[in-house]
């Protein structure tokens, strides 16, 4: 069990770690139109405090945790170019060892719950 956790806590670390790169990468000068605007909705979506799917549903819930997150960000990486990447990783690595307050989000925020209201509209639209 321990080394269940072990490997999820390792998982989780990478997740986050990239999330970094791809912010300090949409910040980088070099990156293309694509990569950067995939790279924006990634990470307002990862350090936004609302999920698209929530949480409390189950199964579901942790679904885009686990399965859209990732898919997001080996999207966004494999869109990067091989020398923004580079950099953004370095960029990543020492903003890990200086412990500086994560970046917080609001857009991200509104967008999910923009996409929720846009949702629960079109629902409300069909059964009238």
């Amino acid at each position: 069990m321990k080394r269940i956790l072990d490997r999820l806590r390792g998982w989780a670390r990478k997740l986050k770690r990239q999330t970094m790169v791809l912010w300090f990468c949409y910040q980088h000068p070099q990156t293309p139109w694509l990569p950067k605007w995939i790279s924006v909705f990634v990470v307002a979506y990862a350090l936004s405090p609302i999920d698209l799917i929530p949480d409390f549903i189950p199964v579901l819930g942790y679904l885009d945790d686990v399965i859209i997150l990732p898919l997001g960000i080996l999207l966004a990486i494999r869109l990067m170019p091989a020398q923004v990447l580079e950099d953004c990783r370095l960029e990543a690595s020492e903003w890990e060892k200086s412990q500086v307050k994560r970046p917080a989000n609001r857009f991200a925020a509104v967008i999910v719950v923009s996409v929720w209201l846009v949702a629960a509209g079109i629902l409300g639209a069909y059964f009238l």
